[in-house]
């Protein structure tokens, strides 16, 4: 896969967690090495309070806890971390527990309806309350996006057994959410997940979210590194080989990271709490660091730099400084305001970056390297359909899952065809599409004429059909104002039918003003929220954005209109085609014809 190794890591500790990583010959494909500016003169820090650099979490019995002094004012989700730690679900087996008693008997009790609403997605496991009381979604950790036959099978064999409750989703963050499970079920689909080399610890509340990185990683011609290696490291250490570390499970809210692996940002860099740009520096390969990007209800802000290169070896440390200094001073009071940026912004980039130097290994941090690696002017590459590999004599395919939403028996299609035609391997993107990767070109054209390949998950999808995106709606998630899934695709259809563009033309769909549909990342988005019709009712609608940008030129959209009506969307979009996007209308193109 690559020449960075790393030897077991040490649970609950970042100090010399990387001591076995080597790194040797590193190939690179047209690196078109690009030099920019030297960061500017660094500002002073602000002058904090030294009472305001005191940790407010302190280790007892194993488990980092709030201090008893800085619990005022502190929000609900804090609270329930101090009544009750949630990793004891797993790291002791408390979810066998638990998983015993009948979910009515667990609803009568305060603190173990904690346990199923809140503690429980320490483990992944996600109650739908309100719209399939009793069920969970599970999610996974599964780093860069890399799956294999049998992890999907075995995921599909899980959502199999509950009818039409049970399906699974590809996620913006590559990775794979299951949904209908029952709490009774939980630890065996826990054990099982195991034995085929996943698991779902940490990947919900206040923990390091799914590691992000590029889908093409170790196949393209063009990468500037694999990423795969960076990300199984940080995947360990994070979850200290996926036996729960409480190092880093009591945060003040969630926490993204991303290595960059070629031009194309695949990874969106600029949402992320953290994000690795490759960079040289004195002949020595490493990242310059982005850190701060998040999504919320109330505030949406870019990853900024944070002045700081890191050789590749410095990869997890580094990562650990962070999160230590986030875990350490973060705020813990008004949820919107947890985030690490708001932390940044109190400290400024300077004062934050003293806190991380303090917690790295040596205590010392380089300045950004000029010797930025990326191509900023290079034009972001579809990776649908056939596209030969790095390797001679192999491809790699590029498939369209509309919206990410995927049924068991179709789970079961895509593993059999990625052991018969690939290696085994799937890829999932942040987009919610799949790439099989190590086809042989003799059997390409067997694979195109597959009928899964033909009939629903098209190579070739219709263009406006490319960039569309949508989180899970209202018909599994409690928080959502209005359905995405569905309607995204209903409206794509009609529109698609109406007029003709040129280009792909992004469109992210989300349920709620929470963006797990990253509307602002898009050309146009989508926000679920109730509105009054032309007669004054109240139904579902939208707030509009546009303007989002990804890749070097990054930018996020802004509103563009609120309280459309979903029933309107369909012409309005259209328009919106027209004027924006340079979209014509179809029945002008016969007409000219």
């Amino acid at each position: 896969m690559s020449a960075f190794h790393v030897k077991f890591l040490t649970p609950n500790s970042f100090l010399n967690p990387v001591t076995g990583i080597i790194s040797s010959t590193r190939l690179y494909a047209n690196p078109s090495q690009t030099a920019v500016p030297a960061a500017p003169a660094t500002q002073a820090p602000k002058e904090i309070a030294a009472e305001r650099l005191e940790p407010r979490v302190e280790k007892r019995d194993g488990y980092y806890i709030l201090k008893e002094k800085f619990r005022d004012g502190i929000n609900p989700q804090e609270k329930v971390k101090v009544n009750g730690e949630p990793m004891k679900l797993f790291m002791e087996n408390g979810i066998e527990e638990l998983a015993k008693i009948p979910f009515e008997e667990l609803d009568k009790s305060k603190d173990s309806k904690d346990d199923v609403d809140v503690r429980l997605k320490w483990l992944g496991l996600f109650h739908r309350r309100k719209h399939q009381y009793g069920r969970f979604m599970m999610r996974l950790k599964l780093p860069n996006g890399v799956t294999t036959s049998a992890q999907t099978r075995y995921l599909a064999s899980v959502i199999k057994q509950y009818g039409e409750h049970g399906c699974a989703d590809i996620t913006t963050r590559q990775n794979w959410q299951i949904r209908g499970v029952t709490l009774p079920d939980a630890p065996a689909i826990i054990k099982g997940l195991k034995e085929v080399g996943l698991t779902s610890i940490q990947s919900g509340m206040d923990n390091v979210r799914n590691a992000v990185g590029n889908p093409l990683a170790g196949i393209d011609p063009h990468e500037i590194v694999d990423t795969r290696p960076y990300l199984d490291v940080l995947q360990q250490f994070i979850t200290a080989n996926s036996l729960g570390n409480p190092e880093f499970t009591n945060l003040p809210r969630k926490w993204n990271v991303c290595v960059i692996g070629s031009h194309d940002l695949y990874e969106h860099p600029h949402i992320n709490d953290l994000a690795y740009m490759p960079a040289t520096k004195n002949g020595r390969f490493g990242f310059n660091l982005l850190v701060g990007g998040f999504f919320s209800a109330k505030r949406c802000a870019e990853a900024i730099p944070l002045d700081a290169w890191v050789p590749e070896e410095d990869v997890v440390p580094v990562c650990g400084a962070i999160l230590e200094a986030f875990r350490d001073l973060g705020f813990r009071g008004n949820r919107q305001k947890c985030r690490m940026m708001w932390l940044i912004d109190e400290l400024g980039v300077e004062g934050f970056r003293s806190e991380v130097v303090k917690r790295m290994p040596q205590q010392a941090l380089e300045r950004a390297s000029s010797e930025d690696l990326i191509d900023h002017k290079w034009e972001r590459r579809d990776y649908f359909g056939v596209h030969p590999q790095k390797q001679e004599g192999l491809s790699f395919v590029g498939i369209h899952i509309p919206v990410g939403r995927l049924e068991a028996d179709e789970m079961d299609q895509l593993a059999r065809l990625a052991d018969e035609y690939g290696s085994g391997e799937l890829r999932l993107t942040v987009e919610q599409n799949i790439i099989i990767p190590n086809i042989e070109n003799s059997k390409v054209e067997a694979l195109l004429n597959e009928p899964l390949l033909k009939e629903k998950f098209l190579p070739e999808p219709p263009i406006l059909m490319k960039g569309l995106v949508a989180c899970t709606g209202n018909q599994f998630c409690g928080q959502a104002i209005i359905e995405t899934k569905a309607q995204a695709l209903k409206v794509t259809e009609e529109v698609e039918r109406l007029v003709s563009v040129t280009r792909p033309i992004r469109m992210h769909w989300t349920g709620c003003p929470n963006t797990c549909g990253q509307v602002q990342v898009a050309d146009i988005g989508f926000m679920g929220c109730m509105t009054k019709d032309e007669n004054g009712k109240t139904v579902e609608g939208v707030d509009v954005y546009l303007g989002g940008r990804i890749g070097s030129d990054s930018h996020l959209g802004d509103i563009y209109k609120k309280g459309v009506p979903c029933k309107d969307l369909v012409p309005f979009v259209v328009d919106i085609m027209i004027e924006k996007f340079g979209a014509v209308r179809r029945e002008r193109e016969e007409g000219e014809e």
